[in-house]
């Protein structure tokens, strides 16, 4: 009988203990904290341009190859401006070419005395990360590469990059370009960006020029009749070492390598409508960038969605309207113009609350708005507010999210009558009041 009910105890106690794991395994993973060997990492939703999770993200580094994702940029802006087609041929200088010839370099071997066009030197930039084609496109567009460096500056002004500094086009050091540095920049200088400016460089990319994908997402190319093979193992080559790296959606972006920079990737991803943006510097390894890239891309699938907080037509309870001076209606409603949608940690939703911001010049002395009023007039705007802890921001100078706060329905001016009655109203409301001051005063 002994024996019987130890079994039995035995028996609970194991289905105890297996609920408990598979109650509480959900919660550690969700609590788990990311950590990641690259010096400097972020993630980032694509969409809204939130940052989902970073790490040192503000550090200035050599970006090694990553760096052509603005020199593509640039080509891709030369076709969209007519500056230059996809057809548009050019030959190979004696700089590019040297350049392309050194085996120390990523080079896939141009020909000198031969016209290429510039889908070919794209592609070849894009997908094996050329750097003799990168230069040649650069002196194609703007004459010589020192010209093309100051449309690189010059745009990532434009884009808002943080701390970006561009000295080339192909993210080689300018030490190790001789003599043929681009004019103007410093002989021994090297491209900076964080790991932030490169996300928001590659939001601009995927965004501005979607085609870009259709490009780098290309397992191989054929140049020079040789097939040569993207340097993004993430994608499902056929290779049976890469296949371990696959990762499901992923469709771009830019590897990159250098003594200085160590191994580099800028990764994009797609899964169910959802697209997130990871940079990684500073690994230690060509297999270290991807796997580091795809415990991002896990934490972000995994742990975030998109969801609408607070939808269009929302109010506050305790401040659904707003006083109205000189109008037929005493008070205007007033909500949200448009949702909040955008991606959060699951668990995380009560953490976040809606807070006004009302224009003061729309208010009298008195804090109240003058009719008329129209329907949907911006009277302020609503701002997101996260109330935990470990907010990351977005990528764009803005740190917040906001709507325009408008009115809900027309309020007119009231007639000359109403208003002259109400002046004489409040005239003799005037003077009641002092009269009533004045008697209390005398019993005082």
């Amino acid at each position: 009988m002994k024996q019987i009910y130890s079994r039995v105890f035995m028996m609970v106690l194991v289905v105890l203990l297996t609920m408990t794991s598979f109650i509480t395994q959900p919660l550690m993973i969700q609590a788990a904290e990311l950590e990641l060997d690259a010096e400097s990492a972020i993630l980032v939703d694509a969409e809204t341009g939130k940052v989902l999770f970073a790490k040192s993200p503000d550090i200035a580094l050599p970006p090694a190859s990553m760096t052509k994702m603005m020199t593509e940029y640039l080509v891709l802006e030369a076709i969209d401006n007519g500056e230059i087609t996809w057809e548009t041929t050019t030959q190979i200088s004696d700089y590019a070419y040297s350049i392309s010839a050194n085996p120390e370099f990523s080079g896939i071997g141009l020909t000198q005395d031969k016209a290429y066009s510039v889908k070919e030197l794209y592609e070849a930039m894009a997908i094996f990360s050329d750097n003799g084609t990168s230069i040649a496109l650069a002196e194609l567009i703007a004459g010589s590469e020192g010209e093309f460096v100051k449309r690189m500056n010059k745009k990532a002004e434009e884009m808002g990059l943080p701390d970006a500094q561009f000295v080339n086009s192909t993210g080689l050091e300018n030490s190790s370009l001789g003599e043929n540095y681009p004019e103007g920049t410093d002989p021994n200088g090297s491209n900076l960006l964080s790991a932030r400016s490169l996300a928001l460089l590659a939001y601009n990319l995927i965004n501005d020029f979607p085609h870009a994908l259709d490009i780098s997402s290309r397992i191989e190319d054929e140049f020079e009749g040789y097939k040569v093979e993207n340097l993004n193992w993430m994608l499902p080559h056929e290779a049976s070492y890469l296949k371990q790296f696959y990762y499901e959606g992923m469709d771009g972006l830019k590897t990159g390598y250098t003594g200085l920079a160590g191994y580099t990737f800028t990764g994009t991803a797609e899964r169910d409508g959802r697209r997130l943006i990871s940079v990684v510097m500073r690994t230690d390894s060509k297999e270290a960038r991807f796997e580091q890239t795809a415990r991002l891309m896990d934490y972000g699938f995994s742990q975030f969605n998109t969801k609408e907080l607070f939808p269009q037509g929302y109010q506050l309870k305790d401040q659904k309207t707003l006083p109205i001076s000189k109008g037929k209606e005493d008070t205007v409603s007033i909500s949200l113009s448009e949702g909040f949608t955008i991606p959060i940690k699951s668990g995380e939703e009560e953490l976040y609350e809606v807070k006004y911001h009302i224009d003061e010049d729309k208010l009298n002395k008195e804090g109240e708005l003058v009719a008329p009023i129209k329907k949907g007039e911006k009277i302020g705007y609503a701002e997101l507010v996260y109330t935990g802890e470990g907010e990351h921001g977005y990528i764009f100078n803005a740190e917040t999210t906001t709507v325009d706060l408008v009115t809900d329905e027309a309020v007119e001016k009231s007639n000359w009558f109403m208003l002259a009655l109400g002046a004489v109203g409040d005239f003799f409301s005037g003077i009641f009041s002092s009269i009533v001051d004045t008697v209390k005063g005398w019993f005082s």
